[in-house]
């Protein structure tokens, strides 16, 4: 007996399997628990990270495979200590084993444009509000030098020892029902 498959569609004409995830996310995710799998497995060395991130970008279409090549010359460049692999299926740059950023390609999610994203433990703080991605269309020599300044330098140099101090309950103004912070 054959078995069928559930599925909806999504506003956008996507189809949803009967989990909500699409096919590409689905996809994205088995990429994942293929690399933790493999990480499990032991052995790896560093360099098979880095050939298998290369592949990816190998595989990627034009502009998504351009973009990506000069992504990783600079991050590469300007922050040798981060380790190149791949998360999600995508290129990324870690350190300590941790995701500190990632090149996701427009055609990864059928998107109009790439993204250069920064996790976490990239501790990019800048005040109250700053940005954990970027969209990309096309790298300028210009961009390029916002990525080296923003990125490589902050996620290998910044000083962490902030995120061990409570932060303090944040002080309610009754007029309005507003939040201050400290």
């Amino acid at each position: 007996m054959a078995t069928t498959k559930n599925t909806t569609q999504r506003s956008d004409g996507k189809s949803l399997s009967a989990t909500g995830f699409t096919d590409a996310e689905r996809a994205a995710m088995k990429e994942r628990a293929d690399e933790l799998r493999a990480q499990k497995r032991g052995g790896k060395k560093k360099s098979d990270d880095a050939h298998a991130l290369l592949a990816k970008i190998a595989e990627m279409e034009e502009p998504d495979r351009t973009l990506a090549e000069r992504i990783h010359t600079i991050i590469t460049t300007a922050a040798p200590d981060l380790a190149p692999k791949t998360w999600y299926g995508m290129p990324a740059y870690a350190k300590d084993g941790k995701v500190l950023c990632f090149f996701q390609a427009a055609t990864k999610f059928e998107r109009r444009y790439a993204t250069l994203g920064f996790n976490d433990p990239a501790n990019l703080d800048q005040g109250t509000m700053w940005p954990t991605a970027f969209a990309l269309t096309d790298l300028t020599d210009a961009d390029a030098k916002k990525v080296e300044d923003l990125g490589p330098r902050h996620l290998i140099e910044h000083d962490r020892s902030c995120w061990h101090t409570p932060i303090p309950a944040p002080a309610t103004d009754n007029h309005r029902g507003l939040v201050h912070r400290r």
